[in-house]
């Protein structure tokens, strides 16, 4: 991938860093808030609980979208960005304008998710 790509794909990933950054702050202070809300019936703690287990998953996946940025900046600056981390072919344009810390091609990501039998569990 030539250079102007890479600054391309580069300035896209560092602008979403401050929106994922905010995100997990968000997430933190709504679990925070919701661990004493002087709430005493059982039912009102079950609700808290499910809320506050929510916000805290809010946050690990935001966590988890900002070292996913940060690995994908790591391969900008390796020059690896936009090469397939299992086949080692290039990744279509298209899939990094959709998906910039994508990992893996199309074709690979369909084959590690069918051999995994988990969509959920993403390796983009």
């Amino acid at each position: 991938m030539d250079a102007k790509k890479l600054e391309h794909f580069r300035s896209l990933l560092l602008s979403q860093l401050p929106q994922h950054n905010e995100h997990i702050r968000e997430d933190q202070a709504a679990a925070l808030e919701l661990s004493d809300d002087g709430v005493k019936d059982s039912s009102d703690l079950s609700m808290m609980d499910l809320n506050k287990e929510l916000a805290l998953r809010l946050g690990e996946r935001e966590s988890q979208m900002v070292a996913d940025i940060d690995q994908a900046l790591l391969r900008i600056k390796e020059r690896s960005y936009g090469n397939c981390g299992r086949c080692s072919r290039q990744i279509d344009e298209r899939r990094l304008d959709a998906l910039p810390t994508a990992r893996y091609c199309a074709n690979c990501q369909a084959a590690i998710e069918a051999a995994t039998g988990n969509d959920e569990t993403s390796t983009l």
